[in-house]
């Protein structure tokens, strides 16, 4: 990654995922975000924010938005999107936030000016119910501390899930080494199965998943992952 990044014609835009990276479910260290910003102050690199999962590697916003606050605190100008899809279960509302970070208030007025014409010719006036429901839940401190308990729920869960996925793959040996499911974090873990091992997975058993082997881990629960783990043995040895 550092050496593409140093190969990047300058003024590039850089997107980088805040945490729990899709699909491959492996974060920067804290010392890896700092080489990171490095190269991309060296370069000129723009960076943007795709922060989708925070709060699904730690349980906590603060951890897991380390990265981008030492870009901030580094002075970068950059952009920030936010997707509240999945952190509060918002699906199919579409509510996020875009943050741009500016060195001055002249270039904030200049880029403000930029994003409304662009809201204007997109959609002009959003669904506002996801919003709503947004605020309520970032504003008032009781639902607040309620979700963000709740945050810390569902990361529990998955971690859980991740664990107990590898341990039935290796009790009923399943072909080939399987921390990496429990060493990567978020929503979704790389399982490294082939493209004709992922069709065999939903063709043959009706587990669905992309064809370069990412599977949603939030899909498993304690009635299905033995199934799931015994269709990853056969998938394996057969295909």
């Amino acid at each position: 990654m550092i050496e593409d990044l140093k190969n990047a014609q300058p003024g590039s835009i850089v997107l980088l995922h805040t945490c729990a990276h899709n699909p491959t479910g492996v974060d920067p260290t804290f010392e890896q975000w700092k080489q990171i910003a490095e190269v991309c102050r060296d370069q000129h690199l723009y960076p943007w924010f795709d922060t989708a999962y925070q709060g699904f590697v730690s349980g906590n916003l603060d951890k897991d938005g380390a990265g981008i606050r030492y870009f901030v605190d580094q002075g970068f100008e950059m952009i920030i999107v936010q997707s509240f899809s999945k952190i509060l279960g918002l699906y199919g509302e579409r509510t996020g936030a875009m943050h741009v970070i500016t060195s001055s208030k002249e270039v904030a007025i200049n880029v403000r000016s930029q994003i409304k014409m662009a809201i204007r010719c997109n959609w002009s006036s959003p669904p506002m119910h996801g919003a709503r429901i947004a605020a309520i839940c970032f504003n008032e401190p009781d639902m607040r501390a309620s979700w963000l308990k709740e945050l810390i729920a569902v990361t529990d869960r998955i971690t859980a899930m991740r664990e107990l996925l590898r341990s039935k793959l290796e009790e009923i040996k399943t072909p080939g080494t399987w921390n990496h499911v429990t060493d990567q974090i978020g929503m979704f873990s790389f399982t490294g199965l082939t493209v004709a091992q992922s069709k065999a997975m939903v063709e043959k058993h009706h587990v669905y998943m992309t064809p370069n082997g990412r599977i949603s881990v939030a899909g498993l629960t304690t009635k299905n992952v033995e199934y799931v783990a015994k269709a990853f043995k056969d998938s394996v040895e057969n295909y």
